[in-house]
């Protein structure tokens, strides 16, 4: 990418988005194209279709989505998959249209199957059931990796898909009705000690695994995927490790100053068992995490606007 290149970044107020524009300025990038939902509806085809064509950027990367966490997927299954669907639909269309050659778009492990062998390689997708509580999600990256794989087939295009996997960072959601796993623990354990309770409640068993990438560290990812012109299949993009979401809520309790006992409620679901990326494909292309999970957790509290 040349400095002056335009670069499209949608999304740019959540947490992935504004972490993409905060790197591509960091390395220099000046023409970074942003919209806001009162100037531009990505749910709306023409208006995107019309808001492309007039601007044509020379790059295009999709983190805009309708993301939320358990409760979220299970309740707004209907949104999930509408809202993903038309914006993804709606961007690379119109990026076709436009003439827009290079495109990443950003997925989701959760495309994976419930019980994938692990760590998750690429070619697994489409090998299993996928998780019940985020299947309409899942499905609607699953059809934005395949929309992108079908413009490059049919016209040449080079359309990237990245598959990242749980992020978290600056500009996080920490409502607890829609937010994922480790925002709300650091919300719970930050509202406990408040509090003075003695004890913090944390969803399901605390038995499953996960995996946590910072979110600049995902940034800085995608911009040198982009940089270095890669347009093959789609990329795992994580650290390669994962802990339980018992050690995840000790490191959050630790990282808070919260003294009390942890109690799992067991009435409330786990999800997948266990989602651990396989990097290998992103390390043979020259990148690999930088942020520990410890100093990601601090950084990531200092940030949090409940705080504040």
């Amino acid at each position: 990418m040349d400095k002056d290149s335009k670069i499209f970044v949608t999304g740019h107020r959540g947490m992935v988005g504004s972490a993409l524009a905060r790197r591509l300025r960091a390395a220099g990038y000046t023409s970074i194209l942003t919209a806001d939902r009162s100037d531009l509806d990505l749910l709306d085809s023409r208006s995107v279709h019309e808001f492309l064509a007039r601007e044509k950027p020379h790059y295009i990367f999709i983190a805009a989505a309708k993301v939320g966490g358990i409760q979220a997927n299970n309740l707004q299954r209907a949104d999930f998959i509408y809202q993903n669907l038309m914006i993804e639909a709606n961007l690379i269309h119109g990026a076709h249209l436009a003439g827009v050659q290079r495109l990443m778009f950003l997925g989701s492990s959760c495309i994976y199957p419930r019980d994938c062998p692990q760590p998750i390689k690429e070619e697994y997708l489409l090998t299993g059931l996928l998780e019940q509580t985020n299947e309409p999600y899942a499905i609607a990256k699953i059809a934005g990796i395949k929309l992108a794989e079908s413009y490059n087939r049919q016209y040449g295009r080079q359309y990237v898909s990245v598959m990242p996997t749980n992020l978290y960072g600056p500009n996080d959601n920490y409502d607890l009705a829609s937010s994922h796993v480790l925002p709300a623990l650091l919300r719970k354990a930050h509202e406990a000690k408040l509090r003075g309770d003695k004890e913090c409640v944390v969803w399901g068993s605390g038995e499953p695994r996960r995996e946590f990438l910072y979110v600049d560290d995902l940034a800085d990812a995608c911009v040198h995927l982009m940089e270095r012109g890669y347009d093959g299949d789609l990329v795992n993009i994580g650290t390669g490790e994962d802990v339980t979401i018992r050690e995840l809520a000790e490191m959050v309790m630790a990282t808070v100053g919260f003294e009390g006992r942890i109690v799992f409620d067991l009435s409330k679901p786990d999800g997948t068992p266990r989602k651990l990326l396989d990097v290998g494909r992103l390390e043979a292309l020259g990148w690999c995490a930088r942020t520990p999970l410890s100093e990601g957790l601090r950084l990531a509290y200092e940030a949090a606007p409940f705080r504040y």
